[in-house]
C-alpha cells in the first residue's frame, strides 16, 4: 500500500482533538483509500480493533444502517465501555438524517469521529448549524504528481512522463492500470458516476442533455474567463432554446458541488474586491477532462498546465484567486493565513524582450512571486522572481 503522507500528516495532527474530520473530495479520489490508511495507522499505534467502527455507506452490508436511528443503535451496540471509540463513515451522506447521529455520539459518548463524502453539501446546512467550531474540513483531490511517480513505482527521470500525468491524470484506480483502453473505460466509469449519481441524481434533474454539454463546455474552456450568460448563449446558438443564465448557474453550481470543477475568481488588488463579470472554472483533474474530451496532453497544453497549478496549490491548502492589477492579469493569487504568493504560469518566457516576467514585474508589494515554466531552458531568478520549471514546483 502505497501511503498518501500529505493527508496522513493532517489527520493525525487532529487525532483525538473535539474537531470531526470531514474528509470531502470527487468521488473516486481516494477518500475511502485515506480513511483505510489511517484506520491502519491507529491499529498499528496501539488502538485495539474492536475500538473502530469502520462503515463505507456504498456497501449492500450496511444498507440497513441508512437512517439515523438505526446507524445511532448499531454503535451503541458496539461500543467499548470506557474506551474512546474511533468512528469511520464512509459516504455518511446516504444516510437519511444523518447530522443527528453525528452531532448525538459528539454528546454521548468518548469518541474521535471521522466522516467522508462526495459533495459540498456535507458542510452545510444542519451538520454546519449543529457542529459551529467543532468540525474540520480535509478536502482530498486525485493523485499530485509526486504520488502520481509513487503509484507508477516509476524511478526514471519525472520530467519523462510529465505528459502522462497531463493525458492520464490522477485517479488512483485509473494510475494503477497499465492498458490505455481500461484505463479509458475506468475514467468514462468515473465521470458517469459522477454526473448521474452526484449531480443529476441528487438533484433531480431531468435535462441530462443541458447538464452534460455545459460539463463539456467548461471542461473544454479552463483556464478562460466564463460567465453563465457566455454559455447560456453558446448553448442556444447549438439549439438548446431552453438554456438561460439561472439554469446555468444552477448546473455549474452543482458541478461544483460534486467536486468536478473549482471556480477561481477575479480579485482587483488595486480595489481590494472581487470583480463579478466572470470567473475561471479548473477541472478537477486534467485525465477526466481529457477522456471526457478525447484529447491528449498536447491539447491546449497551456492551459493543462495552469490547471494542474491550480490543483496543485489547493492541494498545499492555499485558497486561490486569479488577479486583476489595472489591465493586467495575475494567474494566480495564493493565500494562506497571513501568507500571499504571486504565480504567473506560461509555456516559455517570450524572447528577445529582455526575459519578460509577465505581469508579475508590475506588483510593487514585497510578495513571494513565482513564474512556473515548462520550458528547463527559463529556470532562475530575475529582479527576486523564481523561475521554475513545472516538473520541479510539484515536486517540490
Amino acid at each position: 500500500m502505497v501511503t498518501r503522507q500529505l493527508y496522513l500528516n493532517r489527520l493525525k495532527k487532529y487525532q483525538d482533538t473535539e474537531f470531526i474530520k470531514v474528509i470531502t473530495g470527487v468521488r473516486r479520489s481516494g477518500k475511502t483509500f485515506i480513511l483505510q490508511m489511517f484506520r491502519d495507522y491507529l491499529k498499528n499505534n496501539g488502538i485495539e480493533e474492536k475500538q473502530i467502527i469502520f462503515i463505507n455507506f456504498e456497501s449492500m452490508k450496511y444498507q440497513h444502517l441508512l437512517n439515523k436511528d438505526a446507524l445511532y443503535q448499531f454503535v451503541i451496540d458496539h461500543v467499548l465501555p470506557d474506551k474512546k471509540m474511533y468512528l469511520f463513515f464512509d459516504e455518511i451522506q446516504r444516510v437519511s438524517e444523518w447530522q443527528d447521529a453525528i452531532n448525538s455520539f459528539r454528546v454521548d459518548l468518548d469518541v474521535d469521529i471521522y466522516i467522508s463524502g462526495s459533495n459540498a453539501s456535507l458542510l452545510s446546512g444542519e451538520l454546519s448549524t449543529l457542529l459551529t467550531g467543532r468540525m474540520v474540513e480535509i478536502p482530498v483531490y486525485p493523485l499530485s504528481f509526486k504520488e502520481f511517480i509513487q503509484f507508477k513505482e516509476y524511478s526514471g527521470a519525472p520530467d519523462k512522463i510529465f505528459n502522462d500525468y497531463v493525458t492520464e491524470g490522477g485517479f488512483p484506480a485509473a494510475v494503477l492500470i497499465d492498458d490505455l483502453e481500461v484505463k479509458r473505460s475506468v475514467l468514462d466509469g468515473i465521470y458517469s458516476s459522477i454526473i448521474l449519481r452526484d449531480v443529476s441524481e441528487r438533484a433531480n434533474i431531468r435535462n441530462d442533455s443541458m447538464l452534460t454539454r455545459i460539463t463539456s463546455f467548461l471542461l473544454s474552456e479552463i483556464g478562460n474567463p466564463i460567465s453563465a450568460n457566455k454559455i447560456a448563449g453558446v448553448l442556444k446558438s447549438e439549439g438548446l432554446t431552453t438554456a438561460n443564465n439561472q439554469s446555468v448557474a444552477k448546473y455549474i453550481a452543482l458541478l461544483r458541488e460534486a467536486f468536478i470543477f473549482y471556480q477561481a475568481r477575479r480579485y482587483d488588488l488595486r480595489g481590494k474586491s472581487y470583480l463579478r463579470s466572470t470567473a475561471k472554472y479548473y477541472a478537477v483533474d486534467t485525465g477526466l477532462r481529457n477522456t471526457t474530451l478525447n484529447k491528449s496532453y498536447q491539447d491546449n497544453f497551456g492551459h493543462q498546465i495552469e490547471n494542474i497549478v491550480f490543483i496543485e496549490l489547493l492541494r498545499r491548502g492555499y485558497r486561490v484567486d486569479i488577479g486583476k492589477y489595472d489591465n493586467k492579469e495575475i494567474d494566480f493569487i495564493a493565500k494562506k493565513g497571513n501568507e500571499i504568493e504571486y504565480y504567473q504560469v506560461m509555456m516559455q518566457l517570450p524572447e528577445n524582450n529582455d526575459r519578460e516576467l509577465g505581469n508579475l514585474k508590475y506588483l510593487d508589494d514585497n510578495y513571494k512571486k513565482t513564474v512556473i515554466t515548462a520550458n528547463r531552458m527559463n529556470v532562475g531568478s530575475v529582479d527576486g522572481i523564481e523561475i521554475k520549471h513545472i516538473v520541479d514546483w510539484l515536486l517540490e
